[in-house]
């Protein structure tokens, strides 16, 4: 009202210019007061996205959880958890303290797998803390400084309700100087199955215990005797030594319930150890090897482990019938690899183990299968494939996980191995840690199944073919607390696949199309089965000439197995190294039967004969050989009357033999002959060798002038000698008269009987004198059985 009684143009008055100020300070207080309001929400809201920034990622504090015992913890049991504190912040942490907290029961397995996701996240429920006396207390935790803890705590304080799994946290509670309030600043999840008291119905769990490795053995053997063997490198020993992956899993495999499953390729390159062997230490060169104790001492083990078990046997090699079904079924020959690989099973196992194993099971890899898959695996003799239910899904909309025998058709049986219990034990195991977090996770998920329902329900549970030895020690571990626990009943493969299927599983196998893309990027493609059908081939082709074929047909064979091997898979270049250097020593072995090379030849005269030398370099004899050689050009020279001949050969190991063709000339000039061994069966075998021969004949006219000249010769000489016998008679008829009387008769009878007997005698004595250096010589040189040489003339 003052301001408004102030007229323009005037000065206000002191009073005035007060309530003017007073006024304007009240009615700002408002505004001042909502600004500062506005200020406290703003920093307030700033350090609620700090919080939930922190809370979003796994704290500053890791928290490992090395050890939970017992697994399975009962009435009255003490509960030891055990495990690191490390301080992954900038800042020290003061005023710290690990504690146990007991967090909500999960009611499904998909709540176990959810749970198991944020495992270290500090967002979610943590649970509420036992407290008390229970916590291990810290000073303070110095940046990447780790600090034990362990804590003990009797069961009946953590305040577990009814049978189920309960989630269980280990937390760190501390403060830092940017933040100091006590706070959770890490934390780590698991399970805590809980069922003290026997299950009504307790579900049969079939665990398969894999012995599968590497192939370690090439085609190459000795040329003694007894063909010792050579492996790739020395991984094997390393495996099967102390510590080993092989020797952990055979450790700890003795003393579990399990079905095991086994390559029979493994139990022959282990049992191939215990004698002499080499093994490859460059492309050309090998050592001795020197393990056989070893060996020896597995074997032995692995034989007692399994002398009440259950043995599975693979077929030989493990064969991948996924690539198989997929790349090699159009190539000629790959399903009979198969048929192979099985049928050297029980050849193999029994007598290595002196336990008789089932064969009748296939493995796909991961169990995944689709009926290519399907048809391949049977085709060989097995009606039992092992799936997996990440595969072989459900869609009738069962309410539980359903037992693992299927019927999917034509007799053939599918089992169904659990995937979240196949699954548990992949990954990076090496750390304690990972490892009882797997276990108490696998734990979790068979007691989840079993709380699904009453009825009676055999599992299978089916691991990756190869784990590791921090896989294989949770793995053991997890098979030892569920054989104590109160849910589950261990159970062999056999039975779980003659188990009553449920009517309401579902046994349509998936479609080549749902086929996983990450596995088929894996497989073998198709040029592998076309570079091992055409060293099938080669194998044929040489093994028909030997004496003793199984020499190289054995480890040929199982080499071939060898190289459809599922653990290439991921590895390439491996695979194709080993498939070249198979058929490369396929090639060698095959090139030590082999024609000599030839230079050269001359041919004088209308017929002759041509050796050809079969040089076989190998320890035993070669037969059912035909060597042919023909003539490129039969108008000028032709091969026994003809453009080509053909003998049998049979040389024995480590000899040559040589082998005489007759040739005849038709026309001067050069022709050219082509060497040739043919098997039997009119297959070319090895190179052929090709060489030119210079054909120099005397033909008919040449003979005509030859014996012109001759005559000539005996002619002249003849006429010589009359005229000295005429000279002669002059003489005598000069030196006297009965000479002269004689010559007086002499032109009257110029050729009497004196001179006709003279030429006869003068023949008859010619035909008496030795050979005279002007005398012809024959036209080809005398006969010999040694390979020709450079400008040598050939038998005639």
């Amino acid at each position: 009202m003052a301001e408004a009684a102030d007229f323009q143009g005037t000065t206000p008055s002191p009073a005035r210019r007060w309530l003017r100020r007073t006024g304007a300070l009240l009615a700002a207080a408002p505004l001042l007061a909502g600004l500062l309001q506005l200020h406290s929400a703003t920093s307030a809201e700033a350090a609620g996205q700090t919080s939930v920034k922190d809370a979003s990622g796994s704290g500053s504090v890791a928290v490992a959880v090395d050890s939970l015992t017992p697994n399975l913890p009962t009435e009255g049991d003490t509960l030891t958890v055990s495990g690191t504190v490390t301080n992954n912040g900038r800042q020290t942490v003061t005023g710290a303290h690990v504690g146990l907290r007991l967090g909500p029961k999960l009611a499904t397995r998909s709540a176990v797998d959810d749970a198991a996701g944020g495992g270290d996240s500090l967002r979610g429920a943590t649970g509420t803390e036992v407290g008390g006396k229970y916590v291990e207390k810290f000073a303070k935790l110095t940046p990447g400084v780790a600090q034990q803890f362990s804590i003990s705590v009797p069961v009946d304080k953590l305040d577990l309700g009814s049978d189920g799994i309960y989630q269980f946290a280990v937390s760190l509670n501390g403060q830092t100087s940017a933040e100091p309030w006590d706070q959770v600043l890490g934390i780590q999840r698991t399970f805590l199955p809980w069922q003290p008291q026997e299950a009504d119905t307790k579900t049969k769990t079939t665990f398969l215990w894999p012995l599968i490795s590497t192939v370690h053995m090439t085609a190459e053997t000795g040329s003694n005797e007894q063909q010792t063997p050579v492996f790739l490198n020395d991984d094997l020993a390393k495996e099967i030594s102390p510590g080993g992956r092989l020797d952990e899993m055979l450790s700890l495999g003795k003393d579990l319930d399990v079905t095991w499953v086994i390559d029979p390729d493994l139990l022959a390159s282990v049992d191939a150890m215990t004698r002499s062997y080499r093994v490859r230490t460059g492309d050309n060169t090998t050592a001795v090897g020197t393990h056989q104790a070893v060996a020896k001492q597995w074997l032995a083990d692995l034989q007692t482990a399994v002398a009440d078990k259950e043995v599975v046997a693979l077929p030989f090699a493990d064969p991948d019938v996924a690539s198989l079904a997929h790349n090699g079924t159009s190539v000629t020959g790959s399903l009979s690899h198969l048929k192979d690989a099985t049928d050297v099973v029980a050849n193999t196992v029994e007598p290595i183990l002196h336990v008789k194993p089932a064969t009748d099971f296939a493995w796909p890899v991961d169990g995944a299968v689709d009926p290519s898959i399907v048809k391949v695996a049977t085709s060989a003799g097995a009606d039992q494939v092992i799936a997996r239910s990440d595969s072989l899904q459900e869609t009738g909309g069962l309410p539980y996980t359903p037992s693992a025998a299927r019927p999917i058709g034509g007799g053939t049986t599918a089992v169904v191995a659990d995937a979240r219990l196949s699954t548990a034990f992949q990954g990076d195991l090496t750390k304690a840690s990972a490892g009882t977090l797997a276990v108490q996770r696998f734990l979790a998920q068979s007691l989840a199944l079993d709380l699904q329902s009453d009825k009676q329900r055999s599992i299978v549970v089916a691991p990756q073919r190869m784990p590791t030895t921090g896989q294989a020690q949770a793995m053991a571990a997890a098979i030892t607390a569920l054989e104590g626990g109160t849910w589950s009943d261990a159970q062999q493969l056999t039975s779980a696949a003659k188990a009553k299927p449920d009517p309401g599983a579902t046994t349509k196998v998936p479609s080549t199309t749902a086929y996983p893309s990450s596995l088929r990027r894996q497989e073998l493609p198709r040029s592998a089965f076309e570079a091992i059908a055409a060293t099938q081939d080669k194998l044929d082709n040489f093994t028909v000439v030997l004496s003793d074929e199984s020499r190289v047909v054995t480890p040929f064979g199982r080499a071939t197995n060898r190289g459809m091997s599922t653990s290439w898979r991921g590895r390439p270049e491996a695979a194709q190294s080993f498939r070249t250097n198979v058929e490369d020593h396929l090639n060698v072995l095959a090139d030590q039967v082999k024609l000599i090379d030839k230079s050269p030849t001359k041919l004088s005269g209308r017929s002759a004969t041509i050796p050809v030398t079969v040089q076989n370099n190998l320890v035993q004899g070669v037969g059912h050989l035909v060597l042919r050689l023909t003539s490129t050009n039969p108008t000028r020279l032709q091969v026994g009357g003809h453009a080509y001949d053909e003998q049998q050969v049979t040389v024995s190991g480590g000899h040559a033999q040589t082998v005489k063709f007759t040739t005849s000339a038709k026309a001067n000039g050069q022709a050219t002959l082509v060497a040739q061994l043919y098997t039997e069966d009119g297959q070319e075998y090895g190179q052929p060798v090709t060489f030119d021969v210079k054909v120099t004949e005397f033909t008919a006219t040449v003979m005509l002038v030859i014996g012109g000249g001759f005559l000539l010769l005996v002619l002249a000489g003849f006429r010589m000698y009359t005229q000295r016998k005429r000279a002669a008679a002059r003489e005598a008829e000069e030196d006297g008269p009965d000479e002269a009387g004689d010559a007086a008769d002499g032109p009257e009878n110029p050729e009497g009987p004196d001179d006709r007997l003279t030429e006869e005698s003068g023949t008859d004595a010619r035909a008496d004198e030795p050979e005279q250096p002007s005398d012809p010589t024959p036209d080809t040189a005398s006969e010999s059985a040694d390979p020709s040489a450079t400008g040598e003339r050939v038998d005639r």
